[in-house]
């Protein structure tokens, strides 16, 4: 075998074995030592880690679960046009919603009531939605516009592991549409 150098020492060795890192004796306990204290200081990153996620309020779940929805949303409609004026352009695209999240919480996650929607529809003519119903119910049907509209009760608020549940569902499925793409 030919010469190494020792993680440890920098000096140039001879392993007498194929995996053998360092030089001796005193550099393999040194080694070691090393190893142990960086397994160590992932250890206590990953429990930092665990505990922030633990103290997440509820808010940021829901942003969080949010913005992998409307990812999921934009990639499933990326060859379309927005849906309330029919252009295709290099502009930003959002996630648009035909009942507001305000207006109906319990359809905020749900596919029939959002879709892609170009910037200037979404942001400045409050969602375009005359135009937006016109169009929706060519792409879904009137009977499923008519069910959208109708008042949804929630039982009650979304929780953690919904959001945390649906989050991971839409990150999946978004990573799925983008591989098919």
């Amino acid at each position: 075998m030919k010469n190494k150098k020792c993680k440890v020492c920098s000096n140039s060795y001879a392993p007498t074995q194929p995996l053998q890192r360092v030089c001796g004796v005193s550099c393999a306990i040194e080694y070691n030592h090393r190893v142990d204290a960086n397994r160590a200081e992932k250890g206590r990153k990953k429990a930092l880690r665990q505990r922030k996620v633990a103290l997440r309020p509820k808010g940021e779940w829901l942003r969080l679960t949010q913005v992998e929805f409307n990812k999921y949303i934009r990639a499933r409609d990326a060859d379309l046009p927005c849906i309330s004026c029919g252009r295709h352009h290099t502009g930003q695209y959002h996630a648009g919603h035909y009942r507001t999240t305000a207006a109906q919480p319990a359809l905020r996650f749900n596919e029939i009531n959002c879709h892609k929607q170009c910037m200037p529809c979404n942001s400045h003519k409050s969602g375009n939605i005359t135009e937006y119903r016109i169009n929706l119910a060519k792409k879904v049907g009137d009977d499923l516009v008519a069910w959208l509209e109708i008042d949804h009760p929630r039982t009650g608020a979304w929780t953690i592991p919904e959001l945390q549940a649906l989050r991971k569902y839409y990150r999946e499925a978004t990573k799925l549409l983008s591989a098919s793409a």
